[in-house]
């Protein structure tokens, strides 16, 4: 059985990236598991870093986004994930949107996170493993 993973909004953005070898790093990682979760923090990051660096238009955001909100596992932000978020955020020294993140993926009971914005390889409640996935690959 894979193992559930769950994707920063900077895996989406390498996904459509002129960068060759983000954007086939990035890939491999959205399309490796049949369990790729995503949350409704992700997907309107990705959306606003779109509009804010013309990366695509609206009609190709929209049509990315339903495409992605389709074939990945979603789940949205809901009261029980703001309070883990803050219960991590007095363990730790990520932002508070970063522990948002790690909250989701705790929540889908993910075991991967994959980011190039956290620590590589810190395990966070011996549950979820923060992977770079750039770094590995020496990009």
């Amino acid at each position: 059985m894979p193992d559930n993973i769950f994707v920063d909004t900077n895996i989406l953005v390498y996904f459509i990236s002129a960068d060759e070898t983000k954007k086939t790093k990035a890939k491999e990682v959205i399309f490796s598991s049949q369990e790729v979760h995503i949350s409704s923090q992700v997907i309107s990051e990705f959306i606003s870093v779109c509009f804010s660096k013309n990366l695509l238009g609206l009609e190709d955001i929209t049509t990315l986004v339903n495409d992605l909100m389709e074939a990945l596992r979603f789940s949205s932000i809901e009261e029980s994930t703001i309070k883990k978020a803050l219960q991590i955020k007095k363990h730790s020294n990520y932002s508070y949107w970063d522990c948002l993140i790690i909250a989701s993926a705790l929540e889908n009971n993910c075991s991967i996170l994959y980011t190039e914005d956290m620590q590589d390889k810190q395990v966070i409640e011996n549950n979820l493993t923060i992977i770079n996935p750039f770094k590995a690959q020496g990009v």
